[in-house]
């Protein structure tokens, strides 16, 4: 297992991950009693989606806009120009993503959601196929709207074996490329989509090696590629880990190498960046036109996208800061930490650690349950009942599938526990650890659930759910037999 961890040594005390920040502002949380927590948890149709914050101890459903911004973020806020055109402050942008990302043309957007729907809607057409590494719900939901379709390259046998030691299980097969590209035509494929760290598969990077195979294959078909880079920083941190080329390269010079590697970049600054917003950049001055038409119709003028010039400025600071290696590792440092210590305890976890947070493999964790109980919904309301921890259902109940092919069953049945960036505190991490491994001991008493109510699309955010049997009861009786008056 491929195990990050600071480069500070202890003398002592065990190894653990360390922070380089210290904490400055706080904001209370609270930890309900069982009995208020299987209330709440029903209240919210035992969809984590739906729950309340005021009822949630650790909100670890995702890192997507609940990161910790720097002083010096805040501080950047404080001098936004807020100009409609010709802002400063998109200039400040501009300067920081041409510094970082090294393209020249940059087209914001209200948050990486709509910087996809500018992409696809500019420049995929009816017919059009997108091969990529991996899928992300809202990336084939776009490209289907734009009348196109979407071909995986993942290598299947490697990627959905959650207990592995490839270090890249996020790496497109080139073979699968030249199928596709075979079969479909270089017409029909404008595009070759790279995801840097795969979210839906445990948030596993590619590696820059693949990343050129890639490009000499996009190359020879005269085929362009588009780089998701929403969690960019930390695919390029895990490569300087496990690459043995870039051991000794910098954070901004392994970025710069992927970037350098794309046509188009487009990003989530929810996760890169630490503010709330999205960016596309290119060298094409005409994608740049197709898309600024896009944007003044459905974000904003083509100098905001849509975005306060707040979060402009504070995207523009924090692409810096995602370049400090003492920022970037904290997410991921903690991730292998909580992994490790998961995995040597005999919980199923996803293996070797990725980004964004650490992924409990539910299928095996829940082997008593088949993917129809969706174990990964049911092990999220479970994780809720013994700790109060929101995470996210990462498996079929999670899967954006219409209610025509409600039976179809996802990839993976993965439970995420998120870690935004510079947020949790390293006894918060061993509290959630000891609740997970309460929860492994008793995992039998995990029971199924069944949907309440089934939406056409994107159901994991909506549908309440309902459980089979009274097994959330008995867990939250079980818990109060070996906690006592505990929380």
């Amino acid at each position: 297992m491929h195990i990050i961890m600071s480069k500070v040594k202890f003398y002592k005390e065990k190894e653990v991950p360390l922070e380089f920040h210290r904490v400055k502002i706080v904001q209370k949380l609270t930890l309900l009693p069982v009995e208020e927590r299987l209330h709440a948890l029903r209240e919210a149709g035992f969809n984590s989606y739906r729950m309340q914050q005021k009822d949630v101890y650790l909100d670890m459903l995702t890192d997507s806009g609940t990161n910790a911004m720097s002083d010096r973020q805040l501080g950047a806020m404080m001098w936004a120009d807020d100009a409609y055109a010709g802002s400063t402050s998109f200039l400040t942008l501009e300067k920081a993503v041409q510094d970082i990302i090294g393209k020249k043309y940059v087209v914001p957007a209200h948050q990486g959601r709509a910087a996809e729907h500018t992409v696809m809607t500019a420049l995929v057409k009816e017919g059009d196929v997108i091969p990529m590494n991996y899928h992300f719900g809202t990336t084939i939901t776009q490209i289907g709207l734009a009348g196109g379709r979407f071909v995986e390259l993942i290598n299947k046998e490697t990627a959905f074996k959650s207990d592995s030691e490839n270090p890249f299980k996020g790496n497109a097969d080139i073979n699968l490329l030249e199928s596709a590209i075979a079969e479909y035509g270089v017409s029909r494929i404008p595009y070759i989509r790279m995801e840097a760290s795969t979210n839906l598969i445990g948030g596993q990077p590619f590696s820059v090696a693949n990343l050129r195979e890639v490009r000499r294959t996009a190359d020879k078909y005269g085929i362009r590629i588009m780089l998701d880079a929403t969690l960019l920083a930390e695919n390029a941190y895990l490569v300087t880990r496990r690459e043995e080329e870039f051991r000794n390269k910098s954070l901004k010079e392994t970025v710069r190498t992927i970037c350098d590697l794309a046509d188009l970049v487009y990003f989530s600054a929810r996760k890169f960046g630490f503010a709330k917003g999205g960016v596309i950049a290119t060298d094409s001055l005409e994608e740049k036109y197709k898309m600024d038409q896009v944007t003044a119709t459905y974000e904003g003028f083509i100098n905001y996208g849509g975005m306060s010039t707040k979060e402009i400025e504070a995207i523009a600071t924090g692409l810096y800061e995602a370049m400090d290696e003492e920022y970037t590792c904290q997410s991921p440092d903690f991730i292998s930490y909580f992994v490790k210590e998961a995995s040597e305890y005999g919980v199923p976890m996803v293996t070797p650690a990725g980004v964004l947070g650490a992924q409990i493999d539910a299928a095996k964790f829940c082997d008593h349950l088949t993917f129809r109980d969706l174990p990964a919904a049911a092990v999220c309301a479970a994780l809720y009942i013994a700790g109060g921890i929101r995470t996210m259902d990462g498996g079929t109940g999670g899967e954006a599938f219409p209610d025509s092919e409600s039976d179809r069953k996802a990839d993976m049945e993965l439970v995420r526990i998120a870690f935004p960036r510079r947020v949790f505190t390293l006894s918060q991490t061993i509290f959630c650890l000891d609740r997970l491994k309460w929860l492994f001991d008793h995992r039998h008493m995990i029971g199924a659930l069944a949907f309440d109510d089934l939406p056409m699309l994107q159901r994991s955010f909506r549908s309440p759910l309902k459980p089979v049997g009274d097994w959330p009861e008995k867990l939250a009786e079980q818990f109060r037999k070996d906690f006592g008056e505990s929380r």
